[in-house]
């Protein structure tokens, strides 16, 4: 197959979904085209099977803002037509999905040929973005444009249909995780940079938007550090790092704590790190705490969209009510002073993440696929 992969290029859970499943079907031999405005931060290495296109945005003195919708569409018209592309995945409702609308009723009026599109919904493309009245009407009408639909979580499903009048059905295929590429051996000289006193390590990973509560854990870490000794690694950036930042300071805890900006090697960093912290006010599926399974790192979070499909209570972590910052610490302390629970968590947090393998989920994609190849007009 021939697929064309439009994602947001950065460190979202939404571009790194995209580029991982390109990644993955380009291994089994399909040829992906990647349509973006900068090669994706997890693609790197080379695959002959994997093209990258730039979609360039010219600026002109008439546009306040630059058209990258419009150039987007003008990009997927070319490449399919260039590259002979069998379909496009698009992830994010706008302006991806609108934009190969645009491609495809252009390339159907000019070219006599339908390309197929799918539109994988990844969060916040429905749960913001959606509900704003300015891009409401268009994120409904691109969704239901679309030759097929998928979300990442039971709960994203759910919260879609809530939120817009769609038409068609929803399937749900879970995010996925490579656990392989997770199953690393701590480096030790790395952790005793971070640890040097054998302390334990607790680490958040996101982009440091409001809704993933970064205050919280400064003060769940707080909590902890007063109960035993602890570093906390913050991993990301975005709008509430200067706050996250004066709010370490006073909590007089600031030197145990790094704020280390954005990572590409999480595997490195969930290697040597003992709980994942994600008190988020909500998440779509929670693609880094599965990540952070993956490597035999419990997980405290809370009970909010899709993190109670993959965290299981008590057994490979703990959830808690979102704000709810003793009962999240309390959880902490108590996984991190108890050795055989601690050890019983990890196993159960691998075993867990293997039901989300990256060779369990990208099957269903290429049978969703299948159904459209064989329609080509």
């Amino acid at each position: 197959m021939r697929i064309g992969i439009v994602c947001y290029p950065t460190f979202g859970g939404s571009g790194v979904l995209a580029t991982e499943l390109g990644k993955a079907l380009a291994d089994k031999g399909h040829s992906v085209h990647f349509i973006t405005y900068r090669e994706p931060v997890r693609l790197g290495g080379f695959n002959a099977n994997i093209c990258y296109h730039e979609v360039r945005v010219p600026t002109y003195p008439l546009f306040d803002y630059p058209p990258y919708e419009s150039a987007l569409a003008s990009t997927l018209v070319d490449v399919t037509l260039n590259d002979n592309l069998d379909l496009l995945h698009v992830h994010y409702a706008i302006p991806h999905a609108s934009a190969a609308y645009m491609a495809q009723k252009i390339l159907e009026k000019n070219q006599g040929r339908k390309i197929p599109f799918i539109t994988t919904l990844h969060g916040t493309d429905i749960t913001l973005v959606g509900k704003d009245q300015t891009y409401g009407p268009v994120v409904a009408f691109s969704i239901n444009e679309s030759d097929a639909i998928t979300a990442v979580s039971d709960n994203l499903r759910e919260e879609t249909l809530k939120t817009f009048p769609i038409n068609k059905p929803i399937q749900v295929i879970h995010n996925f995780v490579d656990v392989k590429r997770f199953q690393r051996k701590p480096f030790d000289a790395f952790r005793k940079v971070i640890a040097p006193g054998g302390e334990k390590i607790l680490l958040h990973a996101s982009n440091f938007r409001k809704i993933k509560r970064v205050e919280d854990v400064i003060r769940i870490f707080a909590e902890v550090r007063r109960a035993l000794p602890a570093k906390l690694l913050m991993v990301g950036d975005g709008p509430e790092r200067h706050m996250a930042e004066s709010l370490c300071r006073e909590t007089g805890f600031c030197d145990d704590i790094r704020f280390v900006g954005k990572q590409e090697q999480m595997e490195d960093i969930l290697a040597i790190s003992d709980l994942f912290v994600l008190p988020s006010e909500y998440e779509s599926f929670g693609l880094s705490a599965l990540e952070a399974m993956a490597a035999g790192v419990p997980v405290i979070s809370t009970d909010v969209g899709g993190l109670p499909e993959i965290i299981l209570q008590g057994e490979t972590g703990f959830m808690g009510r979102v704000g709810d910052v003793e009962a999240m610490s309390r959880h902490a302390i108590q996984i991190l002073q108890d050795d055989t629970l601690y050890k019983q968590m990890s196993a159960q947090a691998k075993a867990q993440a293997r039901k989300f393998d990256i060779h369990n989920i990208v099957p269903q994609y290429e049978a969703l696929y299948q159904q459209f190849i064989g329609n080509r007009s």
